[in-house]
């Protein structure tokens, strides 16, 4: 049975991963680090730390769970990795390719398992959606449009913050360029076009929009957004049909949720379930030498972490 640490009990590690801990079959939270004190106590560990060493350096902690601001994602991964532990972190795992490779270079070192906690690939619409278009369901893709629009940050929130990995790309944006990614099998696209806006000058972005070629394949029209009202939608047609997640199309979970394959006209639909609790079970019976558990791989990682760079390094150029 393993056993974890958490570094940081913001809003996602209090909602979501310390609930989906303590449901689990076998894990259970041993410890959170945390600058509050009261906030790390909230999410009821047997254990409370207000300094991350020192979680870190607690024996009976097998796997870390990484809840930090995205900038502060690298330092610390590596930090409990070299500790022996380990890790799952949030997305996004790096805030570029390098740093996603630097530390799946220290996870190899030191023969620790790290994965991005990519909660939504964890949900059995997701794993279904990726497994049709594999398979050939739809034909081969052409064409991606996948957008997600999330609520404005409050005042103070490090999305807002473009030093702290903040902004709207690197939140809501990831579930589409890894959605449209995940369509056309993981291949490295060109970026063709891309734009932002931003709530103020020197600001995180609001928004970004960018369009995505896939080589002797198609395109995918990605678009995100931090400034209003909740959307997500997602679509995929190919030589032979479409693909549409019904909304939300990537956080689906407390919620039933449905596909639809126009080729064949027919619908999955999907029970409420917890991906997060599925996400936590697969780490650790990983942990435990289950080589069948899903994971996210790494590699998939450092794709999104390159796309997500190719988009910044097209906007710095236009």
């Amino acid at each position: 049975m393993a056993t974890w640490g958490f570094l940081g009990a913001g809003s996602i590690a209090a909602s979501s991963l310390a609930p989906a801990v303590h449901a689990a079959d076998e894990p259970r939270l041993h410890a959170v680090a945390a600058s509050d004190a009261r906030r790390a106590r909230a999410l009821n560990p047997a254990r409370v730390y207000t300094r991350y060493e020192e979680l870190l350096h607690d024996p009976e902690i097998d796997v870390v769970y990484v809840a930090l601001h995205n900038s502060a994602h690298r330092p610390w991964v590596e930090r409990a990795l070299r500790a022996g532990k380990h890790v799952l972190c949030e997305k996004p795992l790096g805030l570029t390719a390098a740093d996603v490779t630097a530390m799946a270079d220290t996870a190899r070192a030191t023969g620790r398992l790290l994965v991005e906690a990519a909660w939504n690939r964890w949900h059995p619409r997701t794993r279904d959606l990726e497994a049709m278009i594999t398979r050939g369901a739809i034909g081969a893709v052409h064409t991606v449009t996948a957008r997600f629009d999330g609520l404005a940050p409050a005042a103070g929130n490090y999305r807002l913050d473009a030093a702290l990995g903040g902004g709207a790309l690197y939140d809501v944006g990831y579930y589409a360029v890894s959605a449209a990614l995940a369509a056309f099998g993981w291949r490295t696209p060109q970026v063709v076009r891309a734009e932002q806006e931003f709530w103020r000058p020197g600001s995180a972005d609001s928004a970004t929009r960018a369009l995505l070629d896939f080589p002797g394949r198609g395109t995918a029209d990605l678009g995100c957004s931090l400034v209003g009202g909740m959307s997500e939608t997602f679509t995929a047609g190919g030589t032979a049909g479409s693909i549409t997640l019904s909304p939300p199309a990537f956080c689906a979970g407390a919620a039933p949720s449905a596909l639809t394959v126009s080729g064949e006209v027919r619908q999955r639909r999907y029970p409420s379930v917890d991906p997060y609790r599925l996400m936590v079970e697969s780490v650790d019976a990983a942990v435990g030498g289950d080589t069948y558990a899903h994971l996210v791989p790494l590699e998939q990682s450092r794709l999104i972490a390159a796309t997500l760079d190719s988009v910044r390094d097209h906007l710095a150029r236009t």
